[in-house]
């Protein structure tokens, strides 16, 4: 298991005076939060990485891109953002929302089988299950596309992709902090899981899983 912590962006360490007084008025909540995040221990195929949160959605956010990276071929990828309003969210009926963009290619039979969009979403809900997580206001959609080529890439064969984005109120605990990095390896799971690795642990009994993949598959 690979610990995030090494991965991420430092924290306020470097920062001038002004910077860090910045850092010192962001609620003691979302510091714990984000400490949690940095702390949270992955498994080995996981490639994870602090980057710029969107700063129009709430008040306060921080975002991760994370990777599904076998013998050097990238399966899976994806986005999970931690956004923070300390006033509460109408919508979200918390303070807190997790909101999530996962990417990978299919195979073409696991990209024809009618029930996909429906498994693909029972792998969100039952990688949080999983860990007993509790969470609020699920929403999301599943997308899958193909891609046929034509002339100077002919050659090339089809190529099949699902997408899941969503987002879901995690439960907050001691403090008014969820359980952030418990999320954030619930969804590396999830990661894990639509990339085609088997799993660490015993999967939920509701979570219906497709045949793994052959292969690593080339981006």
């Amino acid at each position: 298991m690979a610990a995030a912590q090494g991965r991420l962006s430092e924290g306020a360490e470097g920062m001038d005076s002004t910077e860090a007084s910045a850092a010192h008025a962001v609620p003691l909540p979302f510091r714990a939060a984000t400490e949690a995040l940095r702390g949270a221990r992955l498994r080995p195929e996981i490639e994870i990485e602090q980057v710029p949160a969107p700063k129009k959605l709430a008040p306060y956010a921080y975002a991760l891109e994370a990777a599904v990276v076998q013998d050097g071929e990238d399966l899976a990828d994806g986005r999970l953002v931690l956004l923070h309003d300390p006033a509460g969210h109408e919508a979200w009926h918390g303070t807190f929302r997790l909101v999530t963009l996962v990417r990978a290619e299919l195979e073409p039979e696991m990209a024809a089988d009618p029930l996909l969009p429906e498994v693909c979403w029972s792998w969100l809900t039952g990688a949080l299950q999983a860990r007993s997580l509790t969470y609020g206001e699920p929403s999301g959609t599943v997308t899958r596309a193909g891609s046929h080529y034509f002339g100077g890439l002919a050659q090339r064969p089809p190529a099949s992709q699902i997408e899941i984005r969503a987002s879901w109120t995690p439960r907050e605990g001691m403090g008014g902090v969820p359980d952030t990095a418990s999320h954030l390896a619930g969804w590396c799971d999830l990661l894990c899981q639509v990339a085609g690795l088997p799993p660490t642990q015993t999967p939920d009994s509701s979570v219906v899983s497709l045949p793994q993949r052959r292969g690593p598959q080339s981006r």
